[in-house]
């Protein structure tokens, strides 16, 4: 099975647990790497596309992006069917502490034809 946005799947590797062998270093008693999968994380969810509700496998990882952009008031790649609590209610704290933060004051920069003062 594969991740629905990245397409992350099944990986080959090896497996390595340190064994440790007698003093003296006997290579007979080294550790054994053996082959093995690594699986994805990968978590079912339900999504909102086309106005249709559809039940999809996504990795962790996109899943974390998706809400993160929530959070940070970013359009998500995805729109998630069923948003947790705890998300909508970090939605509303970002907002309102975004629309009651003062605005950065710009600096302005000098002019190319302008001397720069330099002090004394």
């Amino acid at each position: 099975m594969n991740c629905f946005h990245c397409g992350k799947g099944v990986m080959y590797g090896r497996s390595h647990t340190h064994h440790r062998g007698v003093a003296g270093g006997r290579w007979k008693k080294r550790a054994p790497k053996t082959q093995r999968l690594f699986q994805p994380n990968l978590q079912p969810v339900m999504i909102v596309e086309h106005g249709v509700y559809s039940r999809i496998k996504l990795c962790n990882k996109c899943l974390k992006r998706i809400k993160k952009d929530m959070v940070d008031g970013k359009k998500p790649f995805l729109k998630l069917a069923n948003v947790p609590a705890n998300i909508i209610a970090a939605m509303k704290v970002a907002e309102s502490s975004r629309a009651t933060a003062p605005q950065k004051a710009k600096i302005s920069q000098p002019k190319a034809d302008e001397p720069m003062a330099q002090a004394v």
